[in-house]
């Protein structure tokens, strides 16, 4: 946990010009919510339902960010500002990807079992955006603010609107 927190740590540093330095990136809610997020997973991993939900449950009093502890996450989860964003139990996150304030990762309601989305590598995800389903973002993806996205989107690819529109 310790390295992923310190290439998390650079990571942020880079992609946000808004931080100045280290000390600023503990205050952040999307870097504090991860921690609470491994600790949550290495419970739900172990079988301990209960404990694991609890400890995200009080990371998303303390943040605004809802990260179900089921959901997986690769190196580099960056929730800039970060109120809002909900990531579901059967998520799939690469690396390297930029979530923004409001943004579900959820299912539709009709589906059982796999039913959140699979994000790929180095993929930003603008406020507001909705991506409901069991359905695949591909890498180098761009999701424009306030989309809604309900079917795959091919790598190398910016979606916008609603419903999705992919303009390569």
């Amino acid at each position: 946990m310790f390295s992923y927190l310190k290439s998390l740590r650079l990571f942020i540093l880079n992609n946000d010009p808004s931080i100045k330095n280290n000390f600023e990136i503990y205050l952040m809610p999307g870097y504090r919510i991860i921690k609470y997020y491994f600790i949550g997973r290495w419970f739900y991993i172990h079988k301990f339902y209960f404990l694991s939900r609890f400890l995200c449950n009080l990371g998303r009093k303390k943040t605004g960010i809802e990260i179900h502890p089921g959901a997986k996450i690769g190196k580099n989860l960056f929730i800039d500002h970060g109120i809002g964003v909900v990531i579901g139990e059967t998520s799939l996150i690469g690396d390297n990807v930029i979530i923004y304030h409001g943004v579900t990762l959820g299912g539709t309601g009709k589906e059982f079992g796999k039913r959140h989305p699979n994000i790929g590598n180095n993929v930003l995800i603008g406020a507001g955006a909705k991506i409901l389903g069991n359905i695949n973002i591909g890498d180098n993806v761009k999701v424009g603010a306030g989309a809604v996205i309900l079917n795959d989107v091919p790598a190398n690819s910016t979606v916008v609107g609603i419903p999705g529109n992919i303009k390569k």
